[in-house]
């Protein structure tokens, strides 16, 4: 005999006596029915609501989208004709409720909608990412970002300097976080400073700080990004772009621990772990003397690279996703999916500013989105039907075919490689020893 279907949840938000008739048939066509006001709503967990809406919650819509955000399931309004003719009540049942059923109700027609927002739920469930532990920041199951998670382990509980590599908007600095969060020193400061974002004349004090009086304007004492950072990590952003005199009073910071402040004469020791990061190259930095060769051995002890979001395969989708719902706080706007047109066209994108320029893309379509789908355009990209295709010898087409192929199915069900294998009408032994032809994964 088979288990009896597992009861679908809904919550009936404000009640009106029409949602009170409505309440038995629905339990008994399997529908686990509750019902609460909106201010309790935030503690009860469904997979479906239902809400009756009323004048005053137009008046102070962000009491509801913070229920509908945190539930992160389908939400169907109730109206009478006295809503309907509120202003703007169309623009904010559109973006916030998969439908809407006006008073009284055709019972049969809220059977099918309730269906299809409870199947719309499980769809939109199946790419949601949800971050709990500040450990699951650097999101993604691609086999470069499962590397360096691992590398990371290792070094963080060390005491030496790292040096963190990769192109600009690759998550150095969330690297060097995690860094950080996993050592010893993690419940000591963490002090960030962008070696390239601060004015030369300005950089000495910003890193050692300066006594009053040292220089014209310095009308108080000024405790520097290095003094500030005792006991736990500094965190120098940029290093390529400091200056060459300020390099060697870092060398020289290194080598005696402790600093001076600008105007003072009197050392001040300082127990803090450096960790450094550069977009570029430093070697060659080094070959035209706009870097020191002593600094660097310093700084390198240990090395991490950061791999760029067009290696990262099978990341995409979830992090787009993420950032959908990461940002939709923001905007005010509900998270949105993306079209197949859209996945396509982030699959087929170079990617040039990496997983920064994909947070930005992505907060853009959801100010731009019209539609329940992040589109293309919304995204600032191009229609895959625009995309041309290089030509090439036949041999070229299948090799590239075949990797595109694998890496769009991995951009969808990067989670379920089975249903990735079967997508693609192969069986997962053929599956994987195409992911270790094209080093995907």
């Amino acid at each position: 005999m088979s288990d009896a279907p597992a009861l679908r949840r809904l919550l009936v938000v404000d009640p009106c006596d029409d949602c009170h008739r409505l309440l038995p048939g629905l339990r008994s066509v399997g529908w686990d029915v509750d019902s609460c006001s909106l201010e309790n709503a935030a503690d009860r967990t469904c997979d479906v609501g239902l809400l009756r809406l009323q004048p005053w919650h137009l008046e102070h819509p962000d009491a509801v989208k913070d229920v509908i955000s945190r539930s992160g399931t389908e939400w169907i309004a109730v109206l009478n004709q006295e809503v309907l003719r509120l202003q703007n009540v169309g623009d904010f049942v559109c973006e916030w409720f998969f439908d809407f059923h006006t008073l009284p109700f055709d019972v049969s027609r809220v059977q099918v909608t309730l269906g299809r927002a409870f199947g719309m739920a499980r769809l939109r469930g199946q790419g949601t990412v949800h971050i709990d532990q500040p450990e699951h920041e650097l999101l993604g199951d691609s086999k470069p970002i499962r590397e360096l998670r691992k590398l990371l382990s290792k070094l963080a509980p060390t005491e030496s300097p790292v040096l963190i590599r990769g192109e600009s908007g690759t998550g150095k600095e969330l690297v060097a976080r995690t860094l950080h969060r996993q050592s010893l020193r993690h419940n000591k400061p963490f002090v960030a400073i962008n070696c390239g974002a601060i004015p030369e004349h300005l950089i000495q004090s910003e890193l050692f700080g300066h006594e009053k009086g040292a220089f014209t304007g310095a009308h108080q004492r000024k405790i520097g990004r290095i003094e500030a950072a005792n006991g736990g990590t500094l965190f120098l952003d940029e290093i390529g772009d400091l200056p060459l005199e300020l390099q060697a009073n870092l060398l020289r910071f290194l080598q005696e621990r402790h600093i001076e402040r600008v105007g003072g004469s009197q050392p001040i020791p300082v127990d803090v772990r450096v960790l450094a990061a550069t977009h570029v190259d430093l070697e060659a930095a080094i070959e035209k003397k706009r870097f020191r060769e002593d600094l660097y051995y310093r700084l390198n002890v240990l090395q991490v690279a950061t791999a760029p979001l067009r290696e990262r395969n099978g990341d995409l989708s979830m992090l787009a996703n993420h950032f959908s719902h990461f940002y939709s706080h923001e905007t005010g706007r509900r998270p949105r999916s993306f079209s197949e047109d859209a996945m396509i066209a982030m699959g087929k994108h170079d990617w040039p500013g990496n997983v920064r320029e994909l947070a930005n893309r992505v907060r853009r379509g959801l100010v731009l989105a019209e539609g329940r789908q992040i589109e293309a355009r919304d995204l600032g990209l191009i229609s895959h039907h625009s995309i041309a295709v290089p030509m090439g010898t036949l041999e070229d087409y299948k090799h590239r075919a075949e990797r595109q192929a694998l890496c769009d199915v991995l951009n969808r069900h990067s989670d379920n490689l089975s249903i990735a294998a079967k997508v693609l009408g192969i069986s997962r032994p053929t599956f994987y020893r195409l992911l270790h032809k094209h080093q995907i994964r």
